[in-house]
């Protein structure tokens, strides 16, 4: 792997959230620029959300073990994306009222299943380190961290329940067909290999 390989990423990452910050300042983010700021860093979540999920697809298809190595780094990345997410609703929507937080959660399921895949998503982020994998242990770690699977079905059902009031669900089809996609082929490899040791 070239020694810019991951600084580059890191850079493109970053790109969306500073399209989004510029635009904020400059004050081109349209009428709703609140409203523009926590979709476009719902969307960008997702994205990411399926980036890493197609990093091992992607690593055996191409015949590229280093892409693994990319694999933690787009996993922080869903996590800045998600909490800038969280903080735009937080303040834009909510105020930062911890009260009306609370209420909104109680009353709006899909702010409730988004709360979830955000506490999963911390779980994750949280255990990241490799200090942390050598004092979990790989088996305990790995476990732990499948439930990234878990937080792809949470945010798809967040996004549809969100999308449900508008009757739009064209772009939630777009992802859910991308998250199915990626989720069936590990399925199918699992159930693979699951024959060969029967």
């Amino acid at each position: 792997m070239h020694p810019a390989a991951k600084p580059l990423l890191f850079v493109l990452c970053l790109l969306p959230f500073a399209q989004l910050f510029v635009g904020a300042v400059l004050d081109t983010l349209g009428a709703n620029p609140a409203e523009a700021l926590l979709r476009a860093t719902g969307d960008w979540t997702l994205r990411f959300l399926c980036v890493v999920l197609a990093v091992t697809p992607a690593r055996i298809a191409l015949g590229v073990p280093a892409l693994a190595r990319f694999r933690r780094m787009l996993g922080l990345f869903v996590y800045f994306y998600a909490t800038a997410h969280l903080l735009c609703y937080a303040v834009f929507d909510q105020g930062l009222d911890p009260g009306e937080i609370w209420r909104d959660i109680l009353e709006r399921p899909f702010i409730l299943v988004g709360m979830l895949a955000f506490s999963l998503l911390t779980a994750l982020a949280a255990t990241s380190p490799h200090r942390v994998i050598r004092w979990m242990g790989a088996r305990r770690w790995q476990w732990l961290h499948r439930s990234v699977y878990a937080v792809a079905g949470l945010a798809l059902l967040h996004f549809f329940w969100m999308r449900a009031g508008k009757n739009d669900f064209a772009e939630v089809a777009v992802y859910a067909a991308i998250v199915a996609l990626l989720l069936g082929w590990r399925l199918q490899r699992w159930l693979r290999s699951k024959r060969r040791l029967a």
